[in-house]
């Protein structure tokens, strides 16, 4: 999809996403130090405007316009800041080594095309700083529900890992969680990984 057509599906009133944020972002991150955090592929901000929330000094990117025109409106009506910026993550060049945290949640491209938004996020990271990455599972088509039909843009823990040279996995797992449907409750599957790029790391 391009912006245009994410421009589309964010222009309701009424949030894509939910307003909450993602539970295992607040599991891998709410014991930490706010710093200065990157959230790539922002969407309408509802991880951002958390992060905020808990002292980070947050910046979003996201490629639609729309997206993050309602990303600022619910940091206006929360009283948060965050600075929001339109682009492409595939193309935006973040600032070298600045952010403690940068996160990546259901970004879903192809494989060639994760691995450069990915190597984006790993420049990004200052040393000592955490890298969390969280998307649907490849055996969610199977084993769950929801998320992209796609196989070619599902990821697993051992393909994120691998895509992080350099940095040093703490976590690469497949999690379960559970998803309320009009059939009820299901089960999708995802993939978490968290890695950490060392204090002495060999610097571009």
């Amino acid at each position: 999809m391009d912006p245009r057509d994410w421009d589309e599906r964010y222009r309701t009133d009424e949030l894509v996403w939910r307003a909450d944020p993602n539970r295992f972002l607040v599991e891998e991150v709410e014991h930490m130090p706010p710093g200065r955090a990157l959230d790539l592929a922002c969407g309408e901000g509802r991880n951002a405007l958390w992060l905020a929330a808990q002292g980070w000094e947050v910046t979003a990117v996201d490629f639609s316009a729309v997206g993050l025109a309602k990303g600022r409106r619910l940091a206006t009506e929360r009283g948060i800041r965050a600075n929001f910026v339109e682009a492409d993550v595939l193309t935006w060049d973040p600032p070298a080594r600045a952010f403690d945290l940068v996160i990546v949640m259901y970004l879903h491209l192809l494989s060639e095309d994760r691995r450069r938004a990915l190597l984006r996020a790993v420049t990004a990271l200052a040393p000592g700083g955490t890298l969390l990455v969280v998307g649907h599972d490849s055996t969610n088509l199977s084993e769950g529900t929801g998320g992209p039909q796609d196989p070619r843009v599902l990821m697993s823990p051992e393909e994120v890992a691998a895509d992080l040279d350099g940095l040093e996995i703490v976590r690469a797992e497949r999690v379960r969680r559970p998803v309320s449907t009009e059939q009820g409750e299901r089960v999708a599957i995802d993939t978490i990984v968290r890695a950490r790029l060392p204090e002495r790391a060999d610097l571009p």
